[in-house]
């Protein structure tokens, strides 16, 4: 199990992921569910790293701007001294400068040292940052499988409910139509309009049916007892 855990974390080290936060498709993951205070602190984390590396690169490019213009001031103070500055003041102008190039340099080289490992801390970060979120990710995709899984068995149970349903309403209408046609057959129309107007409000009428009294087999029926008469 332990080797299994190191394999996966290898493996996880040697992908290159984008930096999540500067990812619009990663903010759109957490549109539907609030991250956890974990991926709230690593983004925090990342990003105060990011403006870091931000800060030091613009101010590497002011202090080289700053070291020029002083070189560029000591090449003017040699090949240009005033003849009213004393050699006493040109050595100040110089030394000032040569002191303010060593602090330059100085805070170049320490800026640049921070550089160097910024990358490999934003990486970090980042890498935590994308576990965390493929946590929470799968947490959601597990629950909504579960009620997926349970809403499919719901579905089913309806489908199977429903057919069962369909049948009893057709069997109910059916009987309906036979019972209401038998009625008709015995007691005749005019009592059937009498009750129709008594009872139909309340019931569920069957779909208009010829009585079987005014199909053509009765009425060939009546005939013969209209010509036995």
């Amino acid at each position: 199990m332990a080797a299994s855990h190191e394999k996966f974390n290898n493996a996880i080290g040697s992908v290159k992921i984008p930096i999540l936060i500067l990812d619009n498709k990663w903010h759109r993951i957490f549109g539907k569910m609030n991250p956890t205070q974990e991926i709230k602190d690593l983004e925090k984390e990342l990003g105060e790293l990011i403006k870091r590396q931000g800060k030091l690169v613009n101010e590497n490019k002011d202090l080289k701007k700053i070291k020029s213009n002083l070189m560029s001031e000591i090449v003017d103070n040699i090949d240009g001294v005033d003849s009213r500055d004393s050699d006493q003041d040109v050595d100040k102008k110089l030394n000032d400068n040569k002191r303010l190039i060593n602090d330059v340099n100085e805070k170049l080289d320490n800026n640049e040292e921070e550089l160097k490992d910024l990358p490999r801390e934003i990486d970090g970060v980042n890498k935590k940052l994308m576990l965390a979120t493929m946590d929470l990710c799968y947490e959601r995709l597990q629950s909504n499988t579960v009620e997926i899984e349970e809403i499919a068995e719901w579905v089913k149970d309806i489908r199977v409910q429903l057919k069962k349903n369909l049948v009893r309403k057709q069997d109910k209408e059916l009987y309906n139509a036979e019972l209401y046609s038998y009625m008709h057959d015995i007691f005749g129309p005019v009592v059937m309009e009498l009750f129709d107007m008594k009872y139909v409000p309340t019931i569920h009428k069957p779909p208009e049916l010829k009585p079987s009294g005014q199909g053509g087999e009765n009425k060939e029926s009546d005939k013969k007892e209209e010509t036995v008469e």
